[in-house]
């Protein structure tokens, strides 16, 4: 088992001929920053006994059993977390669950205060921001961080080889993975759902399906509107509640690696063996075309969506670019109207009657797109001079 916090590395012994082995041992680490993650990974050391006997002069690699990351941010005080995490590793045959792992882990601090202000302290030293470094930079640093390392614990006693500090360190996650771009994907939906979530209630809300909250609604948008100075108390009155509310549902073990979070179960094997690949391939011809092929239609649909967003993007720019005319000429009256309507016309009244109407009865509405709407869904964008 080996583990790594900041620059320390340790490894415990390796127990020979048992499927569970038992260290006991204890490791202490100085912790520099809460808000950092404690790496833990388990191998089969294949350089040992009747593995490396049978394999002569072949090359032998330590085979990877699994992967733990605490973040020690996620750990009360002087709490000790006994429990037992769960090893998977990903494997050309698919997800190989490998056991568990108990671990003991302990966070003290001696001032409780000082760890508080870490939290609003830079994460870098001040050059990082002064002079930052670039992408291509950062990446050509890391690999080279990664290699200092590997030759420095290579020359331990007992050594450590390559590809367990590949692993520790995660050297390949920078490549494509299909799993791991369907994995992103999936994150970034989940995190939109509450946003989408909120917008469906406040549809719902406007089209009256819950005639009690829509009332209640009306109430405490009416008070808002009368009584401005009550808007922020109220928002962070009601984050604060929801803090509190959520408190009974905190995490009481610290977090282990989550394979259908990483969409590693329901993976096809050849894109978990495309993942494992090295770089560059070794695959056949076939093979290789078949990939890339299947990479190009991801790309496609990756490409029509970030299309559709600059598209929208370049019909807001356009509003005032003159490129449509007559749409720029009807937006700037719109806008001298507005202008001089919210001249003369309380801030108070505007919101009140935009509200209002915003929280109609669906018995005046229209299942006919806005005017605002299709205005525009006409504007030009730069998709039309593109080859």
């Amino acid at each position: 088992c080996v583990a790594k916090y900041g620059q320390k590395w340790v490894r415990t012994r390796t127990v020979v001929d048992s499927c569970s082995p038992r260290w006991n041992e204890q490791y202490t680490w100085e912790v520099y920053d809460p808000c950092t993650v404690l790496t833990l990974a388990m191998f089969d050391n294949c350089h040992l006994g009747k593995a490396n006997a049978a394999a002569g002069n072949a090359v032998l690699r330590d085979q990877v059993m699994g992967k733990v990351r605490i973040r020690l941010s996620t750990l009360e005080m002087d709490k000790v977390y006994t429990n037992a995490h769960h090893l998977v590793v990903l494997h050309p045959s698919g997800v190989r669950k490998n056991g568990e792992l108990c671990l003991a882990v302990r966070l003290t601090s001696v001032s409780l205060a000082s760890v508080m202000c870490l939290y609003g302290k830079p994460l870098l030293p001040k050059m990082h921001y002064v002079q930052p470094f670039a992408i291509p930079q950062l990446d050509a640093l890391r690999r080279q961080a990664m290699s200092i390392v590997a030759a420095r614990l290579s020359r331990a006693e007992p050594p450590l080889r390559r590809e367990v500090v590949e692993y520790m360190l995660d050297a390949g996650s920078h490549l494509w993975s299909m799993r791991r771009s369907k994995a992103n994907f999936f994150r970034v939906t989940a995190l939109l759902s509450g946003a989408a979530s909120t917008a469906r209630w406040l549809v719902d809300v406007c089209h009256w399906r819950n005639p009690v909250t829509t009332v209640l609604v009306h109430l405490l948008f009416v008070t808002l509107m009368c009584f401005p100075e009550l808007i922020l108390p109220t928002m962070f009155l009601y984050m604060a509640l929801a803090g509190l509310w959520n408190y009974r549902r905190r995490p009481r073990r610290p977090a282990s690696m989550d394979a259908r979070l990483s969409c590693a179960e329901a993976t096809h094997l050849d894109e978990i063996d495309e993942e494992l690949d090295t770089f560059p391939t070794s695959k056949p011809n076939d093979v290789v075309r078949l990939r890339y092929d299947r990479l190009r239609s991801v790309a496609g649909r990756i490409q029509t969506v970030v299309g559709d967003v600059a598209t929208q993007g370049e019909r807001v720019r356009s509003l005032l670019a003159w490129r449509d005319p007559r749409a720029t000429a009807l937006f700037t009256a719109l806008c001298l109207v507005a202008a001089v309507t919210l001249y003369v016309t309380p801030l108070r009244v505007v919101a009140l009657v935009a509200g209002l109407y915003a929280l109609r009865h669906p018995r005046f509405r229209s299942r006919m797109p806005s005017a605002a709407g299709n205005f525009f869904k006409r504007l030009p964008s730069r998709a039309d001079t593109m080859l």
